[in-house]
């Protein structure tokens, strides 16, 4: 397993002084290195954050490797039940290891199609039901409180497209004990997988949350963990050269606070790693966009994670990227080794435009491009660093995805906020239950209204 990270375009001597790292900015950041591994190993050792325990769960792979193999050839369709953590985790393993959607070979008992219905929206919903048959259809409902609104409203909605098959066909994955969903499961006598406590749902693809639907989707669960295993180990080296994850939370700290890059683009080139990228905007979003420090302190920080897929948004984006405002910091996703890489026939044309390319391959002017766009970045003063994954594998992507949580915990110590909450999420789900009439949010009804009419002044 092998993730190789370059920071060679961060650094000033490419960019230059006004948006690049200096020698010395670079060597007093690598000493901030051992209290940053060692304050959040903290955490973990008394059991606040529970993510890179995960690898190790091997009780709760074997409940799902057993789950599924006895349902396995069952279902033509997994459909997912779950927003934001609950379900982008899921999309991101789908995607990048059975290909990108909706391009994905067809669909059968062997190889079911995962139908992921992470919004309330009707046109969705319904389409979805649509393109599902109840017979041959099991229901994950994935929310770890377990009084998600959007999650509940639809599963009451497939629960009754389900008939009565829904007592059989549905699976809970939540935190027992708590939440409706755990007492709806329990009643109903569904199959229950837990998420732990201390793993949020942004952190908690490689738990049952993420590894249930890829174990029935039929991949590998086992070597997803070994190399999160193995990347785990890595993350807790102190000497950040031989840690990749705190290497990249160390310089893009330097990055976002003292050069102003407030913006951070993920840029995958590679249609597998678009799910990932998606996965990665909300975890770096929720973990880092925070009005206060831990101490309480004011602050309002946060750096807006953008997804650009490449080739593609080099012709929707990049002109921005290169001539716009310079408070972006861009980070390239790369796969060495492709599985097929698409030989462009040999025969010629006689057209210039076509024939400097026969003989050549998919894969190789892929890389061009990713290394042209790196380059003409450079020379603008951009800063961009790239990780390469020698392959896309279960092995190389569990390693890839626990990299990027450890790279996420980093940041937030260097910053000296809570990764593992979401308050201002929780606001407006409050809203939400109180504008739909649940009992016990009556305030927020009443505040909504309050709210209205401060409106009806304005205008």
């Amino acid at each position: 397993m092998k993730i190789r990270f370059d920071e060679t375009n961060l650094l000033a001597p490419m960019v230059g002084e006004a948006h690049g790292i200096s020698a010395s900015e670079y060597r007093s950041q690598l000493r901030r290195g051992p209290d940053v591994v060692r304050a959040f190993r903290k955490l973990v050792d008394r059991g606040e954050v529970g993510f890179p325990t995960l690898p190790y769960q091997k009780g709760v792979l074997k409940q799902i490797q057993t789950f599924a193999r006895k349902v396995r050839g069952s279902f033509d369709s997994i459909c997912l039940l779950g927003i934001g953590g609950s379900a982008l985790g899921a999309w991101a393993l789908d995607c990048a290891l059975r290909g990108p959607h909706p391009l994905q070979k067809p669909f059968s008992k062997a190889h079911p199609r995962l139908v992921i219905l992470d919004n309330v929206d009707p046109a969705l919903v319904g389409a979805a039901l649509e393109t599902m048959d109840p017979k041959s259809t099991l229901v994950l409902a994935i929310t770890k409180q377990g009084t998600t609104a959007e999650t509940l409203a639809s599963l009451l909605v497939v629960r009754d497209w389900m008939g009565r098959r829904a007592s059989r066909q549905t699976v809970a994955v939540t935190t027992p004990g708590r939440g409706d969903l755990y007492a709806l499961a329990v009643r109903e006598k569904w199959p229950v997988f837990a998420i732990p406590e201390n793993v949020g749902g942004r952190f908690s693809v490689l738990s049952a949350v993420g590894l249930l639907p890829a174990a029935l989707m039929g991949l590998d669960v086992a070597r997803l963990l070994r190399g999160a295993a193995r990347m785990t180990e890595i993350c807790w080296e102190t000497d950040a050269g031989d840690n990749p994850a705190l290497r990249a939370a160390l310089l893009h700290h330097l990055v976002w606070v003292e050069k102003k890059k407030t913006i951070h683009v993920a840029f995958p080139y590679s249609n597998r790693l678009w799910g990932t990228a998606f996965w990665f905007r909300q975890l770096w979003a929720e973990s880092l966009g925070k009005e206060k420090t831990r101490k309480g302190e004011i602050v309002q920080i946060g750096q807006t994670p953008v997804a650009a897929l490449g080739v593609t948004d080099q012709h929707s984006q990049v002109q921005l990227y290169i001539e716009g405002p310079n408070d972006k910091v861009f980070t390239f996703w790369a796969v060495e080794k492709q599985p097929w890489e698409g030989r462009i026939p040999k025969a010629r044309l006689g057209l210039d435009a076509f024939d400097y390319l026969a003989g050549r391959k998919l894969a190789e002017l892929l890389e061009a491009e990713r290394l042209s766009t790196a380059a003409t970045l450079a020379e603008a003063g951009r800063p961009n660093c790239t990780f390469t994954l020698e392959r896309l594998d279960e092995e190389h992507l569990g390693a890839f995805l626990q990299m990027l949580e450890f790279e996420t915990a980093f940041m937030a110590e260097l910053l000296d906020v809570n990764a593992f909450d979401q308050p201002g999420v929780e606001a407006g789900k409050r809203f939400t239950y109180g504008l739909m009439g649940r009992p016990g949010f009556e305030d927020y009804r009443e505040r909504f209204e309050h709210y209205l009419r401060r409106r009806q002044k304005a205008v």
